[in-house]
């Protein structure tokens, strides 16, 4: 049976513009020009001030939508609310931001990975226009690493839906055969072992001292028939299985480690990714440097040019207040002042927000840096604090999600390095001691521990737990399996070297 029922609770709802806010606070310095590019083509009333001396007070205004209503809104209110104000301009630019661009800052020049594969093609000699292609199609379907990973049956399938070409697989085997001879060698594999093997064969080729051939041939046939001993480097069993001294496996071993793993790197020309986009070089967010003894923040805007409301909406206020002094104005007036209006309201919505973001970014990597003050006077990372999102919140005043994007994606170039800022963030550790200490230390130390191991005999996560416990830190091997996850560390095994 149905019942009605009365409940009262209370919600909170973020407005769009704090929704957008948001959003503005997660771009990274890199791509905020394209988000105010896209601002600039929607609003006609927001422009870019080319006088940067201009400075407006912004003031706090809020706009009900019921101004729409004829019997309600006043023209003459309204225009004097916009034209006695000063000048409608908005300066982003100031002592803490810096204008300067990054020193040092790679270009972006040359043509992509894939380009470079198509212009082989154009040099290629196919017996007619249906092998072109294929070949085309298994270009196009070679991924950013050079690997064509697409099955030899969905390329079948996609030339017969999109260029109604009816091919078998046979067909497409043999123009991948010619695909395989392009630069550099090893493109168009489907796996890992048959790229390094396309390679070792074209070395293999091209070598002709008697005894590099003979590891180049030993390690072609590891390739072959202990490809996954290889793998999981299970040195001692293919010794025995090839009847091999340790030298000799070694020698075809090192033939194996001078492949690339991903052909497409190879490609000297390739600052691009395969399918033409421009790699993301770091631009860092925040700058800071040493003036006078001191540490010294500033905000890297150069993507954030100054905005300002467009002269030629004020001009067109002016003509409706004069156009209509001492007369009613009428439904069509209204309404034009009403759009001009709230284009007007959302390009200043906007002026505000980016500075009301750059305020927020600058105030949020000012508390890091005191709070992290050691660690950027010294470049020591064992200097670094435990710290978390709470921490900085408290100081701020700003919400823990509002310090998490800020941190989120953001870079910030010291005296000792471009950092990433989430990496300032860990929890604590307490010591043997009774200290506490940064869960980074704690990376920091496993990682100068395994690197000066001997690799012959890689240490175990129980013998890297006892290490650490000896240095002081109390932890489990599960969390020194973590942290080596962590590092991008592999396990012992994988780490053995002969």
């Amino acid at each position: 049976m149905l019942k009605q029922t009365l409940s009262q609770k209370m919600v909170q709802k973020l407005s769009p513009q704090q929704i957008q806010l948001m959003k503005l606070l997660q771009i990274p310095t890199a791509t905020l020009d394209q988000r105010i590019k896209e601002e600039l083509e929607s609003n006609p009333a927001l422009e870019e001030s080319e006088d940067y001396d201009e400075v407006f007070d912004m003031q706090d205004e809020a706009t009900s939508e019921k101004e729409n209503d004829d019997e309600s809104f006043e023209l003459d209110d309204y225009l004097k609310e916009y034209i006695e104000d000063d000048p409608i301009s908005y300066k982003l630019k100031g002592d803490v931001y810096s204008t300067e661009e990054v020193k040092n800052s790679p270009l972006s020049v040359g043509s992509s990975f894939h380009e470079h594969l198509v212009r082989q093609l154009g040099m290629m000699e196919f017996s007619n226009e249906k092998e072109e292609v294929i070949a085309q199609q298994i270009v196009g379907s070679i991924d950013e690493d050079g690997y064509l990973r697409r099955d030899i049956d969905a390329i079948v399938d996609d030339l017969l839906f999109t260029q109604n070409i009816e091919v078998d697989v046979e067909e497409i085997e043999r123009i991948l055969e010619d695909v395989h001879k392009m630069e550099p060698i090893g493109v168009g594999a489907r796996n890992l072992k048959e790229s390094l093997i396309l390679q070792l064969e074209d070395r293999l080729t091209r070598e002709e001292l008697p005894e590099r051939r003979k590891s180049k041939e030993l390690a072609l046939k590891i390739l072959n028939k202990y490809f996954e001993e290889f793998s999981k480097k299970h040195y001692d069993r293919m010794r025995r299985s090839l009847s091999l001294s340790e030298s000799e496996l070694k020698d075809a071993i090192d033939e194996i480690l001078k492949l690339n793993p991903k052909p497409a790197s190879a490609y000297a020309g390739n600052i691009t990714g395969s399918r033409g986009e421009v790699n993301q070089y770091i631009v860092p967010d925040f700058i800071i440097s040493y003036r006078d003894g001191e540490l010294d923040l500033t905000l890297n805007n150069k993507n954030a040019p100054d905005l300002r409301i467009s002269d030629h909406y004020v001009d067109v206020l002016k003509g409706f207040n004069d156009s209509t002094h001492g007369r009613k104005s009428t439904k069509q007036e209204k309404e034009a002042v009403m759009f001009i209006k709230q284009k007007i309201d959302s390009a200043k919505w906007f002026i505000d927000a980016i500075k009301q973001r750059q305020d927020t970014l600058f105030n949020t990597m000012y508390t890091i840096m005191q709070y992290q003050l050691e660690f950027f006077q010294t470049g020591d990372e064992r200097r670094l604090k435990p710290m978390i999102l709470k921490d900085i919140a408290e100081v701020t005043g700003l919400d823990i999600s509002t310090v998490s994007r800020v941190a989120n994606s953001k870079f910030v170039q010291t005296e000792f390095g471009t950092k990433r800022l989430k990496d300032f963030f860990s929890e604590s550790m307490t010591t043997s001691d009774g200290e506490e200490v940064s869960t980074l230390e704690v990376k920091n130390i496993l990682g100068d521990i395994i690197k000066e191991e001997h690799k012959r005999k890689p240490l175990s996560d129980e013998r890297l737990k006892d290490m650490l416990q000896e240095k002081g830190y109390n932890i489990a091997r599960r969390t020194v399996a973590k942290y080596r996850e962590q590092l991008n560390i592999p396990v012992a095994r994988l780490r053995k070297e002969l």
